[in-house]
């Protein structure tokens, strides 16, 4: 099993900041098989390729999908170019206008994110898994960060994850992981959805939405 995490929104709280979100998400892309992770590159690539690199004059080299500034036909382009099936979305959406005080401050934030993250993975079958986990995140922590998130996600999800099997984690950049570029183009539908009732690009990929839900609603 391939898992791909990504978030939207941000996880500030000073609401007077015109850009601070009022929302924060978390998505999984799930792939319940190789040749489903595989599907994700092709597309990706894909996409890149046919519609965001073409060749012409003065015009710049894209290099990775985002959720924002990609055009919801291309989007779309994307999501016809995903043959296989076996794969699910998996999401949390945090109002984070009831977040405690406590939990607003640098080291409860950290605390936060590691808990929500592990709170949407205990929403997967794991006890089913006949291989490893691989968890993919994008890198965006400093190492001590990277290890507590580590060391916090498997430390709970031990318990649910058969004998035989061991959660490896990742964290790469979004340049690095297709699996990482599908998942934010997902994630920010979803943020579009519950941030500002933009419902246009999460309802080409709602069927695949496996698990969806709001904390502290």
């Amino acid at each position: 099993m391939f898992i791909f995490l990504d978030e939207s929104g941000d996880l500030g709280f000073d609401f007077k900041k015109r850009k601070t979100t009022k929302k924060f998400i978390i998505t999984l892309l799930v792939c319940e098989s190789d040749e489903a992770r595989r599907e994700f590159t092709k597309a990706v690539k894909r996409t890149l390729k046919n519609k965001l690199c073409r060749k012409k004059e003065n015009s710049r080299h894209v290099t990775e999908l985002k959720g924002t500034g990609t055009t919801i036909d291309i989007k779309k382009y994307f999501f016809r170019n995903i043959k296989s099936n076996r794969w699910a979305i998996y999401s949390l959406a945090l109002n984070k206008v009831r977040v405690e005080s406590r939990l607003q401050t640098k080291t409860g934030k950290k605390k936060l994110y590691n808990y929500l993250s592990r709170v949407l993975l205990e929403k997967l079958n794991l006890i089913q898994v006949s291989r490893n986990v691989e968890l993919v995140v994008d890198r965006c922590k400093n190492k001590e960060e990277v290890r507590d998130f580590n060391q916090y996600l498997i430390n709970q999800l031990e318990a649910l994850l058969p004998l035989n099997t061991d959660l490896n984690i990742s964290h790469l950049t979004s340049q690095e992981s297709a699996g990482l570029q599908a998942v934010d183009l997902f994630s920010w539908g979803i943020f579009r959805k519950h941030e500002c009732n933009d419902y246009g690009w999460y309802t080409i990929y709602q069927h695949k939405i496996r698990f969806e839900t709001e904390y502290l609603p």
